[in-house]
């Protein structure tokens, strides 16, 4: 991709968030169709903001099963590059398992810690959730539990949330 390509999808992208998060804007279906286009060529471009959140909204809201395959490649892809919500999401993806990528509990553990260590506090909460009560075949470990929760406190903190025992976040 060109340096010139790049700026434009950078501001594509910075666009089609500014019309995804604009609450004074009418939620017209015109304007929520130009958004998801605007996100899709950003996608397709590999921005990994847009592949996150792309991806994140067609394997929710996708209509066919290609759709929501679509969906999970674009959040794999965006995990890949680094994006920390991506890789909290390509964890849950293989947790629960879908069509395209069927419940592998070991890599759902990976991306969760990924994502822990890399400051996703519900990440970091879900792996002390799973070691306090031996889920994702992890083996029941309170010293394992402690920490991730620990990290998942100390993440929460500094996103100004809370996190009950079990991993569900709360604003003040």
């Amino acid at each position: 991709m060109t340096q010139a390509s790049s700026l434009f999808t950078r501001l594509e992208y910075r666009l089609a968030e500014q019309l995804f998060h604009t609450r004074w804007l009418p939620r017209s279906p015109r304007t929520q169709r130009l958004t998801m286009r605007l996100f899709k060529r950003c996608a397709d471009a590999g921005h990994p903001g847009a592949l996150s959140l792309y991806g994140h909204v067609l394997f929710h809201r996708g209509v066919s099963p290609q759709d929501k395959a679509k969906g999970a490649r674009y959040v794999l892809e965006a995990a890949q590059a680094g994006n920390l919500k991506a890789q909290y999401q390509a964890a849950r993806i293989h947790e629960h398992g879908c069509l395209q990528y069927p419940r592998r509990e070991d890599r759902a553990v990976t991306w969760y810690a990924r994502a822990g260590e890399a400051g996703h506090p519900l990440a970091a909460a879900r792996l002390a959730k799973a070691y306090r009560h031996g889920e994702l075949g992890l083996t029941a470990d309170a010293t394992h539990a402690a920490h991730w929760q620990a990290l998942a406190d100390r993440q929460a903190r500094l996103e100004g949330a809370e996190l009950d025992i079990d991993g569900a976040q709360t604003r003040h």
